[in-house]
Parts: structure tokens; sequence; C-alpha cells
């Protein structure tokens, strides 16, 4: 199991960010050609970004790029100069449908992109929200799903509020989509980082609803984002008390087994060794 509970974008366009970020405790970084990098630098930050990557500065943590979107004149660069350098991950926005996957993955393919580059598609829309099961059975290149909540918010025409009302049938949508294909779906950004409260209660929501971890804009973010969306330590004892009792149960031909007053089926032992896994995977990094 790989961890991605915390997913920091760094600007493309900023060196000294890009250098920090090999000292930041970030399960994955993307460095980000789009949103934060103005028109007249998208050249210079591509060549820069393209040759950090291909340096492999930031060790075991994963390693995407932020392409800009399928309708830009940069994009086809994008894309050719990343399977190039040859990320963990191209991350590509705005993704509205699968055909969208299949040209990102054709031109991954011409460009001579390793097998190990794997596409994450960023949900943003509402046509892509309803589509989100398309998008994530799309193609085995596509590995992770992203909730763009920033554009979701602005073409729903919905307001920014704590909870995220507005925004819970889109989120558990694109959750459901993301289970159905097996695969991980990453939480939107909190954009105000003074709001430390909000920000957390943002986290313990995203991980409540299911999220595997939460993008995020700033290094502030990355302890309360990794304690959150990872397991504690009574949540790791009682796995490990769940997979012994139901393990001694079976050695006696029962079926089912009790921890704490409460019975234990096979599905909760699934869920306690995931618990498990996730716990050793973090610790691990």
């Amino acid at each position: 199991m790989r961890p991605r509970r915390s997913v920091l974008y760094l600007p493309g366009a900023n060196e000294r960010a890009l250098q920090k970020a090999s000292t930041l405790a970030a399960d994955a970084l993307v460095l980000d050609l789009e949103d934060s990098v103005a028109p007249d630098a998208k050249e210079s930050a591509r060549r820069r970004v393209c040759e950090t990557v291909a340096a492999a500065p930031y060790g075991r943590r994963e390693v995407a790029i932020r392409v800009n979107g399928l309708d830009t004149p940069w994009h086809d660069a994008d894309v050719r100069a990343a399977a190039e350098a040859g990320p963990d991950a191209v991350v590509v926005p705005k993704v509205g449908s699968a055909s969208d996957v299949h040209a990102v993955e054709a031109t991954l393919a011409d460009a001579g992109a390793p097998e190990h580059t794997t596409i994450w598609a960023m949900i943003e829309t509402p046509a892509a929200v309803l589509r989100a099961e398309e998008i994530a059975t799309a193609s085995d290149a596509l590995t992770v799903l992203v909730l763009g909540t920033n554009d979701l918010v602005k073409e729903l025409h919905a307001e920014t509020v704590r909870g995220r009302a507005p925004l819970l049938a889109s989120l558990s949508w694109c959750l459901l989509a993301a289970r159905a294909a097996g695969k991980p779906v990453l939480d939107g950004v909190y954009n105000d980082v003074r709001d430390t409260e909000g920000f957390e209660a943002e986290c313990v929501q995203g991980r409540q609803l299911g999220f595997d971890g939460k993008t995020l804009i700033h290094p502030s973010q990355l302890e309360p984002c990794n304690r959150v969306f990872s397991p504690s330590e009574a949540e790791t004892d009682h796995a490990r008390r769940v997979v012994a009792a139901f393990d001694e149960a079976m050695a006696e031909g029962r079926a089912v087994a009790t921890v704490d007053g409460r019975m234990v089926e096979n599905l909760h032992v699934e869920q306690a060794r995931r618990i498990l896994a996730l716990a050793e995977a973090a610790q691990a990094h």
C-alpha cells in the first residue's frame, strides 16, 4: 500500500519551493504547471519541473507533474516533456470523459513515457462528476482520481462554507465511482492556510467520507493532514486484536469471533488488515 495522506502542490515556477520540498513530510508532491504558473512563465516552468523530476531529489515521495488542460496550447508539450522526465504520474486537470483519458494515454505512449508513469484525473466540473465512473474505469493507466473542489464550487455557482454542504453529493458520487473502480481518490484543497481549525475539521470530514488523503497548498497543512489520515494507536491496537481474535476463531473451527463485546466477521477483518497495512506504510514513509 502506498500512502497518499498528504499530497502537496508545488508551484513549478518557484525554484526555492521545488528545492525545499525534499525536506517536507509529504507522501506525494505535485509539481504544478497549471494554475500556479503565469502564461509567460509556462515554458521555463516546464523545463525546471522536468529537470527536477529527472534528477529524482525527493526520495520515497511519490512525484507527479500537473500539466495544463487538454484545451490549452501548452498541454501537448507538457505531457510530452513529462513523459521524458518520467514522474510517477501526470495529473490532468478538468478531465471530462473517458476520451480525455485515452487522449492523454496515447500522447504519453507516443512520447515514450515509462510504464511507471500513470495518470491522475482531476474531477472539477459537474459533467465530470456525472461521468466519474466512466472516467475512473477508462484505463488501467489511470490510477488516482483527484477532486478539484475550487473549480467545482465555481461551476456549481455554490458557496465555500464550513462543512461543504453544497459539495457533499459530488464528493460522495466521486467516492462511489473510485471505490467501484478499485482506485484511490483524493480530496480537494483547503484555501485558508491560516484557518488551522477549519482545515483539520475538513480533513476529518474527508477521512470519514472515505478519501485516501487530501491535496494541500501549503507545507503548514502537512502535519495535521498526515495525523488525521493515519490510523491512531487505538485504531491500530484494535485492528491487531480483531485479526488475532478471528485467526484464533478460525483455528478452532469458528466462523466468527468477539472483540470488546462485538461480533467480528470476515468483513471486519478485511477492514482491520487495511488499517494495519496503512499504518505500516505510513510509518515507513
